[in-house]
């Protein structure tokens, strides 16, 4: 007897419907599973055989092949266990076979018959719904993650025998409790900073364009400290953002009982490898740049990470998304996130400061190319942090987080109504064509940067960010036209320290 139940693959972050076809025929006991599944799938084998049995159900001693089509779609984890057990005791006729018409099942099955905690719920919710399914079985502690998905009925199971209930309607469980939106710990606030009246303004610039930053300066100086204090002016995420968000932490096995709110802050280890910063291994996963989609990535001491680790970077921060290939099989994965790195100006960080600083003219060299001039022109401020002076220290703070994120938010606000329809959320996602239909510079802001691209100071893309920047600019000082002191100031932050411009690369 045949019999068929539908179930999803996490193919990268997005859903992928597999249909489990479980055929039982006479002949010697045996268990096969084919589908292109890894060791993770043909292990489901014993693990179907002990919780059917130790749930009250008859394994049968029969011919059983499993199949999980399209055999052509890599299968990879536990979670197409409980299908499968479903759809061998619909096979079997231990379960109505038409129970499971309208019903797609998901989760890793325990040898006692219990069902495990699986990655990927949300995801799977939402293929789900895609698909015009009514029902979803998931693991019950998963169900409220499931649940943020409208259109479709979760079924929240803690065991097979429930799970079984459940599709048959003869016991449902109770619904799961609405999801809400997670609380993210307070950030430290702007307020605790003295003096670094420029950084200050950066950061306020950076969270209000979505830019990119890199701070730059003497160890000791606050650079850690003012990145770490950016999302909390970052505006929260809207629901739409925040569903995709906690998909793609939920694929990552970064469990949330709840909706996330707050924009990620992903600070990773600069002995992180190119994969585990922008996704991949032999079973792709998101990485670091992934994880902070629609959040900041912050690199600290960013001289010190692998040289290919960082010019990885470069398609995630151009196009927003990166594409690994593995097997001939492309996964895409999306990157738009901030880039807030910070780094000393030479290796023993006091470069400038005649006195103390001990590097040689070869050794400032080398460090200068520990970060490319390419992944340079994708970084849209460059600021230069100094220790502030005693007076600075003494006085009082040059802002705080709530004054400046209702500064941002508001030019947030002005640049969500004139980019609507043109796929950008803020002026850091503007393309070209953008730039020419949606910003409007004055006769002295065409000057300025004209002048300042003849000069061979930008590249093509460098002439972009200029803009973007220019304009976040003028949206935080409440106008629609950009002049010629928003120009100027976006190229002052297109300086490293010491006046070098970032090469047009």
């Amino acid at each position: 007897m045949l019999a068929r139940v539908t179930t999803f693959a996490i193919d990268g972050v997005e859903p992928r419907r597999v249909c489990v076809e479980v055929d039982i025929r006479p002949g010697l006991p045996a268990f096969t599973i084919v589908g292109l599944g890894d060791a993770a799938v043909r292990e489901s084998r014993e693990r179907i055989r002990s919780a059917v049995l130790n749930s009250g159900f008859e394994f049968p001693q029969r011919r059983i092949t499993a199949n999980l089509a399209p055999a052509s779609l890599r299968k990879a984890g536990p979670g197409f266990d409980v299908a499968m057990a479903l759809a061998l005791l619909a096979a079997s006729g231990q379960l109505p076979a038409d129970a499971l018409s309208h019903v797609a099942v998901f989760g890793e099955l325990s040898l006692s018959g219990e069902l495990r905690d699986s990655a990927g719920a949300l995801a799977v919710a939402e293929g789900a719904s895609r698909c015009g399914l009514r029902k979803l079985v998931v693991p019950a502690g998963r169900a409220r993650e499931a649940a943020l998905v409208d259109g479709i009925e979760v079924l929240g199971v803690s065991t097979l025998r429930t799970a079984v209930d459940a599709v048959t309607g003869r016991r449902l469980p109770g619904l799961p409790a609405p999801a809400v939106a997670l609380q993210s710990p307070p950030e430290p606030d702007l307020g605790e900073v003295r003096g670094h009246a420029v950084p200050l303004l950066a950061i306020e610039i950076a969270a209000a364009g979505g830019h990119n930053l890199l701070l730059e300066g003497p160890p000791g100086t606050g650079k850690t400290m003012l990145a770490r204090r950016l999302p909390s002016i970052l505006p929260s995420l809207t629901r739409t953002e925040a569903i995709e968000v906690t998909r793609i932490h939920s694929v990552a096995g970064l469990h949330h009982d709840g909706l996330v709110s707050g924009r990620p802050f992903r600070a990773p280890h600069h002995t992180v490898s190119a994969a585990g910063l922008v996704g991949g291994g032999s079973t792709p996963r998101p990485g670091e740049a992934t994880l902070a989609h629609l959040g900041v990535l912050f690199m600290d001491e960013l001289s010190e990470f692998q040289r290919g680790a960082v010019e990885a970077l470069r398609q995630p921060l151009e196009d927003g998304r990166v594409s690994i290939v593995r097997g001939q099989h492309a996964l895409v994965f999306p990157t738009r996130f901030m880039l807030v790195a910070a780094t000393n100006p030479c290796p023993c960080g006091y470069a400038g400061i005649a006195e103390r600083c001990t590097c040689g003219e070869a050794d400032l060299r080398r460090h200068q190319r520990r970060i490319s001039g390419p992944l340079l022109d994708r970084i849209d401020l460059l600021v230069s942090v100094q220790r502030p002076s005693d007076a600075e220290l003494r006085a009082g703070s040059v802002t705080d987080s709530r004054a400046a994120l209702a500064r941002v938010t508001e030019a947030r606000e002005r640049q969500r109504r004139r980019l609507a329809g043109s796929g950008a959320s803020c002026n850091g996602e503007m393309d070209a064509g953008a730039l020419q239909t949606r910003v409007r510079l004055d006769d002295g802001g065409q000057r300025a940067l004209g002048d300042a691209y003849l000069s061979g100071m930008l590249s093509a893309r460098g002439r972009h960010r200029v803009v973007r920047v220019a304009q976040t600019i003028a949206d935080l000082d409440g106008r629609n036209t950009v002049t010629d002191v928003d120009v100027l100031l976006a190229l002052n932050f297109r300086q490293r320290a010491g006046g070098e411009e970032v090469p047009a690369a």
